[in-house]
């Protein structure tokens, strides 16, 4: 079967690729255009808030910034390496997964993926809904609900029409929110750096090491975790003569670099103020209006939104191509349409009727980070250990050399989900999920571990170990099989 086969008959102005190779004559850029993408859709204020996050693991400011910095620069690495499969094989992230899973065996971590991204696109419009509606509110146009419905329109019609239009369309845009939210970003730190309390800040206790290893866990899950299974779909147009260095590193950096900032930032205020630490947890880009001055609030509002809609463009973008890939034959823009009219149904639930928003949020992010951590390692583990391009043609025939389903890699996200799921406790984060954390107990090791998230980091390793141990003869039976 044609690689091209399968591409979208999409109108005019709509990329036409779907979940298929990128045709040789359509591969464009270099590396360093993929910082774009990954900046703007990380750069959000919601980065501030993860020092809120982070500190009510009962971690010191040293503790947080080692924890914090790593968990965003190894997990952003994840996508770094990922990135290099889709130069390798100019396909979307979770087609290249029919490498590691078989040609149908791959539709089941296709769903995990698309319910992951769909998630995501979820969270980011709610927080931009629920930002708009403070800031107007805090320039004293009380508009209730209305104003809700209003941003919600505006916010979902922008994040729809991008995944829409598709890659040109999407990397024009994140160059421009890139260097709008950069700017605003900046602005912001300047005009609230005056609230930091250095003295309180330092006096923050230190805190036990399942506490610091729950930090880092939910840092890896709310930043490179929630990004891996869509870490190719922006590198896959890079033609394969590219620089691999180049690849991993401009996906990295342009990822890292503002979150890491944002989040130090965000320690030092959290840190700083008990009252706003607390409001972070119910409305947190609402609670970080709260303290700039009101002539800075509608720019406020615009890098938020902005860097709001970047992140879920970009999810939206991706959840498409996990919709197809799990077995949906439709075009990709229709695809993207699916996803958006899900993603408006969760907002509306998460903006007007949930009545948190910090619980049911770290509940989603361990939940999935732990299936798409043992995810993540088998694909690290396969990327590793291939020396050859893919045979994208085969990657749509299930009688070639990848095969319909390869069970030692769905064996291990299973295996890997159960032990990982037994071995966190998000009962704390949503009623709904006390199930979870049946391997800890109730006794003195519950009390002392059972917030460290050990569920994520054992997937992790099932799934990277496991992939090394029982796929490498698969592997190399597949790269020696003539083209």
């Amino acid at each position: 079967m044609s690689t091209t086969a399968i591409a979208d008959g999409a109108p005019r102005g709509v990329e036409a690729n779907g979940v298929n190779a990128i045709d040789e004559s359509e591969r464009k850029g270099s590396p360093r255009d993929l910082f774009w993408p990954w900046f703007a859709a990380n750069v959000s204020v919601l980065g501030l808030s993860y020092g809120s996050y982070l500190l009510g693991f009962g971690v010191s400011l040293w503790q947080a910034t080692v924890v914090g910095v790593l968990g965003i620069a190894v997990s952003f690495l994840f996508c770094g390496i990922i990135a290099l499969a889709g130069k390798r094989g100019n396909a979307p992230t979770m087609t290249l997964g029919r490498a590691a899973f078989g040609v149908n065996g791959n539709k089941v971590p296709s769903v995990i993926s698309w319910v992951l991204t769909v998630g995501w696109e979820t969270v980011l419009t709610s927080l931009a809904v629920l930002a708009t509606a403070t800031v107007f509110d805090t320039l004293g146009f009380h508009g209730g609900a209305a104003t809700k419905i209003v941003a919600l329109i505006v916010v979902a019609a922008l994040v729809v029409l991008g995944g829409i239009l598709g890659f040109d369309f999407l990397m024009r845009l994140q160059q421009w929110i890139t260097i709008a939210t950069g700017v605003l970003t900046v602005v912001y730190i300047v005009l609230t750096a005056h609230r930091i309390d250095f003295s309180a800040v330092a006096s923050l206790p230190n805190g036990a090491l399942p506490a610091v290893i729950g930090g880092f866990v939910f840092m890896m899950t709310g930043f490179g975790l929630g990004w891996v299974n869509a870490a190719a779909d922006y590198s896959r147009y890079l033609p394969r003569n590219a620089s691999s260095g180049g690849v991993v590193w401009w996906t990295t950096f342009g990822s890292s670099i503002a979150p890491i900032i944002l989040l130090v930032f965000g320690l030092l205020l959290a840190g700083s103020s008990k009252s706003l630490n607390t409001a972070i947890g119910g409305d947190p880009i609402g609670a970080l209006a709260t303290i700039v001055p009101t002539w800075f609030l509608i720019p406020f509002a615009l890098v938020a939104i902005l860097g709001l809609v970047g992140g879920s463009v970009m999810n939206i973008y991706s959840s498409g191509f996990s919709l197809l890939n799990a077995g949906i034959r439709i075009p990709r823009y229709a695809a993207a349409t699916v996803d958006g009219v899900v993603m408006i149904a969760g907002t509306i639930y998460v903006a007007f009727f949930a009545g948190s928003f910090i619980g049911p949020f770290q509940g989603f992010l361990i939940t999935l980070g732990v299936p798409i951590a043992a995810w993540a390692g088998i694909f690290l583990a396969d990327v590793q250990m291939r020396r050859k391009d893919y045979a994208t043609d085969e990657l749509f025939d299930p009688r070639g050399r990848y095969g319909s389903v390869r069970w030692a890699t769905i064996g291990l996200i299973v295996v890997g989900t159960g032990i990982g799921w037994g071995l966190v406790d998000n009962g704390y984060a949503a009623s709904w999920l006390t199930w979870q954390g049946y391997f800890l107990g109730r006794g003195s090791f519950y009390s002392t571990w059972g917030g460290a998230n050990l569920g994520v980091l054992a997937a992790l390793v099932i799934g990277y170990v496991g992939t090394l141990l029982l796929t490498r003869g698969a592997v190399r039976r597949q790269e020696a099989q003539a083209s």
